[in-house]
């Protein structure tokens, strides 16, 4: 039997859930590249809630838990920087990370100076790797930042988002 799962905006009171599940999903990233002080992992409770004030953020829900969640940011130029996209390891490879990215481009899309979308990941994060060229982002850049990490910039033009098909909304599951 299938789960009703649905994605919504996350509001001040999500945080403390938010920033539990940030914990719990970057713990196979701090492994893959030996880093358990990764940012992810070490932002406090407070500095997630003035990042949720600058930004935009959603929030999937499962009745009254939050089970996954990805945060964004637009800037002058118009570029949508979309980080934090994170789904509970019980509910992941069901869609609902690819869900979770189209909504929040929708809402950026929405936007009048978005003009591009740009996300990014570790280069030997191969699943995030393959869900953003799965949603036509594309390598723009890479920078070494350690001898085990070096990170991918990706983008996408925002005119290849298809709004009427990327809202939030309920998204079905089974467990």
């Amino acid at each position: 039997m299938g789960m009703s799962v649905t994605i919504s905006a996350a509001t001040a009171e999500d945080a403390e859930q938010i920033l539990k599940l940030q914990y719990l999903c970057y713990q196979s990233e701090a492994e893959l590249y030996g880093d358990y002080r990764m940012e992810p992992l070490i932002q406090t409770l407070g500095e997630l809630r003035a990042e949720l004030d600058r930004g935009h953020a959603l929030v999937a829900r499962l009745g009254d838990e939050v089970i996954g969640s990805v945060r964004g940011e637009i800037d002058g130029e118009g570029t949508a920087t979309i980080g934090r996209l994170i789904v509970h390891p019980r509910m992941q490879r069901h869609g609902l990370g690819g869900r979770l990215l189209d909504a929040i481009e929708a809402q950026f899309a929405g936007e009048p100076a978005a003009r591009r979308f740009r996300l990014l990941t570790g280069h030997r994060s191969e699943r995030n790797l393959r869900l953003y060229r799965g949603h036509g982002y594309a390598t723009v850049s890479t920078r070494v930042l350690t001898p085990k990490l070096t990170l991918v910039t990706m983008e996408k033009d925002a005119a290849a988002a298809v709004p009427s098909a990327r809202t939030p909304g309920t998204f079905v599951a089974s467990a």
